[in-house]
């Protein structure tokens, strides 16, 4: 008996607690170490702060009050942040958008203004060749009109 009771007070009980301050200490410890992130601790800022000049009766001044608040809501002010800056690139998304369709348009123009004439094709019958004696008209003389295209 005296044995048992030895063996129980001197390695159990001290194995036990020592699991005890294990479990307490390092296991969960870590698990809430896992689970904090900077946005809780920025949360919890203003309180200490807040302790520390009511215990020292430190006038707390306004801009320290506002920052708290700050603090308290960021993932408001970050939601805020955010999403301004998603609707400032969709509208950067939206202006690329349309130039480059107009760059397209722009091009398709171009191209189908400046088409060569094509004299590897045989005419067509009946039509009439144009002497090179002639004279040019006033319609050969003026440019190519292509919509949406100023001639500098």
């Amino acid at each position: 008996m005296w044995k048992q009771l030895w063996q129980t007070w001197t390695i159990d009980k001290p194995a036990a607690f020592g699991d005890l301050l294990r479990e307490a200490f390092v296991v969960q410890l870590a698990a809430w170490l896992d689970r904090l992130t900077l946005r809780r601790i920025i949360a919890v800022l203003p309180i200490p702060i807040l302790a520390w000049a009511y215990t020292h009766n430190v006038p707390i001044p306004p801009t320290l009050m506002l920052v708290g608040d700050l603090l308290a809501y960021i993932d408001i002010f970050a939601i805020i942040f955010l999403l301004s800056v998603v609707s400032r690139v969709e509208n950067l998304a939206f202006i690329l958008k349309q130039t480059a369709s107009y760059l397209v348009r722009l091009g398709h123009r171009l191209s189908a203004g400046m088409k060569r004439p094509d004299f590897r094709n045989r005419r067509e019958g009946g039509t009439q060749r144009r002497r090179d004696t002639e004279r040019a008209g006033s319609a050969d003389d003026d440019p190519a009109a292509i919509h949406g295209l100023a001639w500098a």
